[in-house]
């Protein structure tokens, strides 16, 4: 295995890891704020939209190689 393998790999990974921690952080937060399921809904909404964007942009950069 390469280092650009490697590193690759470990980007994805690691990205991936991290967007679960924070859908995890994002549902712990509104089960102890007791937001409800709008709450939670809006919590998910407005706090996910940035993992969204990034894993768009990923989507998007493999379609278009």
């Amino acid at each position: 295995m390469t280092i650009e393998q490697f590193e690759y790999w470990s980007l994805n990974i690691g990205v991936g890891v991290l967007i679960l921690f924070m859908f995890f952080i994002i549902y712990d937060l509104g089960k102890k704020s007791e937001a409800g399921k709008f709450g939670n809904f809006i919590l998910f909404l407005a706090l996910g939209l940035g993992m969204a964007g990034y894993l768009i942009k990923v989507f998007l950069q493999f379609y278009m190689e």
